[in-house]
């Protein structure tokens, strides 16, 4: 299958130079090994998930690290926490920059064995499954952010995606972009390889069954606000189980938690996160919408469309090596608002799909899986007014418009391709 050029490459090369040590996360099977490989194919490269390898860094670490010295890649270095504090010795013994190339999949435990034993010596960084530019050959490479300046950029390379369905239903991950590659099979061989290794090595899951169950469930609840409760009645445990489950997902990748927007003047709104799947691929497949056009018509189409335009924008921000965590929230309030809709006048809780902070400026995102949007779907945008010590920016509808445009003053109407 022909390499697909990533955006990250840019930021790793970067912290290869800057730093001692670089470490790439993200989960399973969204292309690290194939990637640092490719950057850098002067370097050893040394696959510790291969047992016979496992078993020798583990049990003699110092001889380990003596067949394969730095500059080397080490791949699936989470599963030998030991070799962290050999790679810290190494580091302080020389002085040249690259020494190390990490990666794994399991960013929780990684990150805690970089902050305690790499601190100053290493370039964590995130790689995400293939984002839409990526797909579609796109160059371009800068954070969304919904803005004349950023539409102006944007203009010049953004082109009309007429298979977005089978985009979204197909997934992110690199190797499924292999047409030849069945879905089905490919997304059951995920599922059972995520359970087998990476749940088993993160927590003492008794029953894989219950946990696959606990899946389908979460799958089922994408783009909604976190319900514990649901999810234990739905597969019959308790809500400690669930939470704890739920934070395997978060710890592996394989889901993310919007944080929702806190502010003390926004006393009304609701401090639950926000579920979203990393891949709407493998949402499909847990929630058994087998082919794009069943997903496209079916009941969770809208939560599927708002899940996929998340992460494209989460991506955006992660490709250029930017911490998104801080940066981005939701809001939904309490504080009823009154619409009018023919004629009539009825009561609604104000909602901002996203918000993306930027120097002080908040931009409100509302995501529609239509093609036209009415003006109504931004009437939540003005609650941002409310808080002082910000300035309410430019706000966009994110839809299936054939079109960029202006939805209103101050509101654009962006195509999904335009992210």
């Amino acid at each position: 299958m022909k390499y697909i050029n990533r955006s990250i490459e840019e930021v790793i090369r970067k912290g290869e130079k800057t730093f001692k040590c670089v470490l790439v996360t993200g989960a399973r099977q969204t292309g690290k090994s194939t990637l640092l490989k490719r950057l850098f194919p002067d370097k050893k490269y040394v696959a510790i998930d291969d047992p016979f390898i496992e078993e020798q860094a583990k049990q003699n670490p110092n001889m380990f690290m003596m067949l394969n010295p730095p500059p080397v890649i080490y791949d699936e270095v989470q599963r030998v926490p030991e070799l962290f504090r050999h790679i810290k010795i190494k580091c302080d013994e020389d002085d040249r920059k690259g020494l190390f190339c990490l990666s794994g999949s399991q960013p929780f435990d990684l990150m805690q064995n970089a902050s305690e034993s790499l601190a100053g010596r290493v370039d964590i960084i995130e790689l995400a499954g293939l984002s839409l530019r990526e797909i579609n050959g796109d160059s371009f490479n800068e954070p969304f952010v919904p803005s004349m300046k950023y539409l102006e950029k944007r203009n010049k390379t953004a082109k009309p995606v007429n298979n977005i369905w089978e985009i979204i239903h197909r997934g992110s991950y690199p190797e499924l972009q292999d047409k030849n590659i069945e879905w089905s099979a490919y997304y059951a061989s995920y599922v059972k390889t995520y359970l087998e290794r990476d749940v088993r090595q993160l927590s003492a899951v008794q029953n894989l069954d219950d946990f696959r169950r606990f899946m389908v469930a979460a799958a089922a609840r994408t783009g909604q606000m976190v319900n514990y409760a649901s999810i234990a009645n739905e597969i019959g445990k308790d809500q400690n189980t669930i939470k704890n489950w739920l934070s395997i997902l978060e710890a592996s990748g394989i889901v993310y938690l919007l944080e929702p927007f806190s502010n003390s003047l926004l006393k009304r709104a609701i401090k639950t996160p926000k579920l979203y799947f990393r891949d709407t691929g493998l949402v499909s497949y847990l929630t058994r919408w087998l082919t794009p056009e069943t997903l496209a018509m079916g009941a969770m189409s809208g939560h599927v469309f708002e899940t996929f335009v998340i992460s494209e924008i989460l991506k955006s921000y992660s490709n250029k090596g930017i911490d998104y965590k801080y940066c981005v929230s939701y809001y939904r309030g309490k504080d009823k608002k009154i619409v009018k809709k023919d004629g009539e006048e009825k009561e609604i809780e104000s909602e901002i799909d996203l918000i993306i902070e930027e120097n002080g400026v908040l931009y409100p995102i509302e995501i529609k899986q239509n093609s036209q949007v009415s003006v109504d779907a931004t009437m939540a945008f003005t609650i941002l007014d409310k808080v002082e010590d910000k300035k309410r920016g430019m706000g966009a509808v994110v839809c299936l418009c054939p079109q960029p445009g202006m939805l209103r003053e101050n509101v654009l109407q962006l195509p999904v391709w335009y992210i």
